[in-house]
């Protein structure tokens, strides 16, 4: 078994697509083999950059994704895309439209794009993106593009994962900025309000400026506004531009090891969280939980001692 795990991982740092596309599967599916193989991979990880898209549904975020990719393989980056999609009712697979919107990319080696479905997962993310991302690092890839699934002002969860966090706008949303801002708005390093040749984009742009005069960043930098027209591709290279002006400021700032602790330090309690719940599950089984439901629905228990009773098994 370890023979063949170590040749899995030379064959997927050596560029082979077709270990990659497996060792994310298994991941993505919690296989058996899964854990010894983000284990290995681990130690290879941590020299990509990671950088999250998200906003509201519509907001273009997959047409964005496929243009930013553009400049960066004329750069000669190596790139993996991480599409995560609504969950099919029908199917319980992914809903491919960012693949579709994508499809340029595909012969191009240097480009591997992969999407997940949420699997029911709230806060823009499946549940085994982070670890997805960890692979495709692993594998040599320069840069991780992350495109949310649109859920609006509670997709807060790419801000544990990426180092620079796009938060898409677009002009005609109602009320704009006011009515997503306690969610979506406090965790971008970067605006972007796309599809700006649309009435109303000026207007987005003073409504953003005004709410960062209220507020001033725990690292001090103040988020730049790019307009862009993703479809024609204009804007893509201020956009470009702006992920470097503020990767130059964490570095001038040493605030790249600060942020890596902070992300880690929520994703670690994540994990913890997942792997109790998952402990806890495997303990109780499918019968004793219907049991415990029936008495506390009867009220013959209360579901706070329960609770405490599983939770105390579980951490034994």
């Amino acid at each position: 078994m370890k023979q063949n795990l170590q040749s899995w991982i030379e064959q997927l740092r050596s560029g082979n697509s077709r270990a990659l596309a497996r060792a994310i599967s298994a991941v993505e599916n919690r296989a058996p083999e899964s854990a010894e193989l983000l284990k290995s991979v681990f130690p290879f990880s941590g020299r990509a950059r990671i950088i999250g898209l998200t906003g509201a549904p519509g907001s273009g975020k997959s047409t964005l994704v496929d243009q930013l990719a553009r400049p960066y393989r004329r750069a000669g980056k190596t790139l993996g895309i991480i599409a995560v999609d609504p969950t099919s009712p029908f199917t319980g697979g992914a809903i491919l439209g960012d693949r579709i919107r994508m499809q340029e990319h595909h012969a191009d080696p240097g480009i591997y794009i992969r999407s997940m479905a949420t699997r029911g997962s709230l806060g823009g993310l499946a549940r085994t993106t982070a670890d997805v991302a960890t692979v495709l690092d692993a594998a040599g890839r320069d840069l991780i593009l992350i495109e949310t699934v649109g859920v609006g002002q509670d997709e807060v969860d790419i801000v544990k994962l990426a180092d620079i966090t796009v938060v898409l706008l677009v002009p005609g949303m109602g009320d704009d900025v006011q009515s997503i801002k306690a969610g979506i708005m406090e965790i971008a390093d970067i605006f972007v309000i796309n599809k700006s040749d649309r009435e109303g984009a000026e207007r987005v742009e003073r409504e953003i400026r005004a709410m960062q005069s209220l507020v001033t960043r725990q690292d001090g930098w103040t988020p730049p506004v790019v307009q862009t027209v993703a479809s024609e591709g204009k804007g893509i290279e201020e956009l470009v531009a702006a992920m470097a002006q503020y990767e130059a400021y964490l570095q001038k700032e040493n605030l790249v090891l600060k942020r890596s602790i902070q992300n880690w330090r929520e994703r670690l309690v994540e994990m913890v969280r997942d792997a109790m719940l998952e402990k806890a599950r495997a303990d109780l089984g499918d019968g004793r939980v219907e049991q415990y439901a029936t008495q506390v629905a009867e009220h013959k228990r209360d579901p706070y001692t329960l609770v405490e009773e599983i939770v105390g098994k579980v951490a034994k």
